[in-house]
């Protein structure tokens, strides 16, 4: 009977898993998360041909048993490494004939005499791993400055048609330059056959050197194209060689935004950049929620399954966001934050890509990513939400009564709001504030609804302009228009932060120089949303509590495929906290099927600890950011 119960169960799991599949059609491109290590961490853009095998060898031997197969280059290999060059620089990139970008020569040596990463690739396939690159969106700027030729790979030479041959700056959008790198690359006009062939020709390049994963970098978040998203995904199913496809970054990302992407691609970020601060981390647990809640993990994506993905891990030796350093100091997360760090990510089935140095790799490192349980959880439980039903004694409020009470979220050091202008989904309600107000004899305006403070640092209406300097061939932006302030400075609203974000910051739209580009280009709607051209996101006013430190706690529960229960609780307080949940809601929030007893044994991972069998709480004292991890069998 318990076995027949316990193989009803698995096909259970399974199909919640599978669900998803077309009948009949076989996918397995990212079946579970992917695993791998990736350079930006510990590189930042500087890391060379040399550092990167030393890193591949050592993934291969230590990592690859535990799943961590792809072995990925991050941004902007093709440039050289020297004074004067950084992230947004213009001049020291290195492209091919057809403007495609290549490797720098002197940090890719092997690439010498046109063979790009062909020899590298060869060596990362030779230790059994697979092997990625890093590309930005679009065409580079230095591709269109030189006019380069178009290839079409299908015909060989210059693409031609309607009489004409074809070049970069025929394709480049000159006012969609990526938004923090516009020195660097900007979007290709994909309605054009030519720029679907540069496309497709950097594509074919790629895969003809090895490339089994690409890391598709300024086209989602606030800086969403979807046209070039759906292209190069279109491009890839052409190819024989499978290449796993993910985008970023992902400021403000939502699930409805996520919506219209997520079966061309296997992983999309959700999240702006993560790195190893407590306040990065912890501004993971409401977007891996909302994401969960809506059945997006695992869902269908490009030739397999699609994950969001919370980010690389910034866990060992690392360097800092946008420097031109290597790796050079320790993660500053404590052992508890990368605990849960883990212990998140593994439950909400992201994709774990590690971005240490991994020539420093330590043993508690190694312990920690490589944890057979987190493992097992990230690639094959189903069911994976969070657990709201929680209990705590508020010990660290200083009452002499501890009460017992159920609560999700704590606010400490509360101070006043004030409104800040920043960016959401065009479905967002809050988003439906904004009208028109034309004026007789003064320029008409965009104005919000809701009444303002004279302390709040936001004008309540915006001029609404013109320029008749430039002139943009194409029809998608006659409708579109610049917002100014009306004081004397005449500065722009611009959705554009000019520079990567950070997980944990506050994304506000900035006021800055007006110029002609896309992020400064909006439209409004008849329901009262007022559009960016760049992002096609929607502005809006909402609240903000200065000097807010935010704490709680939280949950997470999963079921494994042998019927297992796994249940995770995460203390996000600064101090240590009773944390219980009930046996009884833990059986009604993911059904009696997973019960087959009174009671529960149980397992701590953290502690390694067997507690005796439970019947009707759960309880752990959780450190200050910190996690307990259960494995219950019911």
């Amino acid at each position: 009977m318990r076995a027949s119960l316990f193989l009803a169960l698995v096909l259970r799991a399974n199909f919640f898993y599978w669900g998803c599949c077309k009948e009949g059609e076989e996918k397995t491109l990212a079946k579970f998360p992917p695993r791998g290590w990736n350079s930006y961490d510990s590189f930042s853009w500087i890391i060379d041909e040399e550092a990167f095998l030393q890193n591949a060898e050592i993934l291969a031997q230590k990592l690859l048993p535990h799943g961590y197969e792809y072995a990925v280059i991050d941004f902007l290999w093709y440039r050289k490494n020297v004074d004067g060059a950084y992230v947004d620089s213009y001049g020291y990139d290195s492209i091919d004939e057809w403007g495609r970008p290549i490797p720098d020569p002197d940090r890719w040596p092997s690439s010498r005499g046109g063979k790009g990463f062909t020899e590298v690739a060869k060596k990362v396939h030779e230790m059994g791993l697979k092997f990625g690159i890093h590309l930005m969106r679009g065409i580079s700027t230095k591709a269109v400055d030189a006019n380069a030729p178009i290839l079409d790979v299908h015909k060989g030479g210059v693409y031609s048609e309607d009489g004409r041959n074809w070049t970069a700056r025929d394709i480049g959008l000159t006012h969609r330059t990526c938004g923090w790198m516009q020195h660097g690359f900007m979007s290709v006009n994909t309605d054009l056959g030519a720029g679907k062939a540069f496309l497709r020709s950097l594509y074919h390049l790629y895969t003809e050197w090895g490339v089994d994963f690409v890391k598709l970098d300024c086209v989602f978040g606030d800086d969403y194209d979807s046209k070039e998203i759906s292209s190069v995904s279109q491009m890839l199913e052409e190819l024989d060689r499978p290449v796993v496809l993910s985008i970023s970054p992902g400021t403000r990302v939502t699930p409805s935004m996520a919506e219209t992407i997520y079966k061309y691609v296997n992983m999309y970020r959700i999240t702006a950049d993560d790195w190893d601060t407590w306040s990065d981390v912890a501004s993971h647990f409401n977007i891996s929620r909302d994401f969960a809640s809506v059945k997006k993990i695992g869902a269908e994506g490009l030739r397999g399954r699609s994950w969001p993905d919370l980010d690389m891990l910034p866990l060992g030796w690392l360097t800092d966001p946008g420097v031109q350093q290597g790796p050079h100091r320790k993660c500053y997360l404590t052992l508890d934050e990368q605990k849960t760090q883990m212990t998140l990510w593994s439950i909400a089935k992201s994709p774990l890509m590690f971005g240490g140095d991994l020539r420093n790799l330590d043993g508690t490192t190694l312990s920690l990513i490589s944890n057979p349980t987190l493992l097992e959880i990230n690639s094959y439980s189903s069911n994976n939400l969070e657990f709201p039903h929680l209990y705590t004694t508020e010990k660290h409020l200083g009452k002499k009564n501890h009460i017992f009470f159920k609560f999700k979220e704590t606010i400490y050091q509360q101070k006043h709001k004030k409104k800040i202008l920043g960016l959401t989904s065009c479905t967002d309600e809050r988003a439906k504030g904004w009208h028109a107000s034309l004026q007789t004899s003064q320029p008409d305006q965009i104005c919000w609804n809701l009444k303002m403070k004279q302390s709040d640092n936001l004008s309540h209406c915006l001029i609404k302009f013109s320029s008749d300097e430039h002139v943009i061939h194409n029809q998608e932006h006659e409708q579109y228009f610049h917002l100014a302030t009306p004081r004397r400075d005449f500065n722009c609203l611009d959705a554009s932060s000019g520079r990567k974000g950070i997980a944990s910051e506050r994304q506000d739209i900035k006021l800055t120089s007006c110029k002609w580009h896309a992020s400064q280009m909006w439209s409004l709607n008849d329901d009262g949303t007022l559009v960016n051209s760049y992002s096609n996101s929607c502005a809006a006013v909402n609240s903000y509590k200065v000097s807010t430190t935010s704490g709680g706690i939280r949950s997470w529960i999963a079921t494994g495929r042998r019927g297992e229960i796994y249940l995770a609780f995460f203390n996000l307080n600064p101090v240590a906290t009773r944390i219980t949940a009930k046996v009884s809601e833990v059986r009604d929030f993911i059904g009696n099927s997973f019960f087959w007893e009174g009671s529960c044994n149980c397992t701590e991972v953290w502690s390694g600890k067997n507690i005796e069998p439970v019947r009707t709480t759960i309880s752990a004292t959780v450190n200050s950011h910190g996690c307990s991890l259960f494995v219950l069998t019911c």
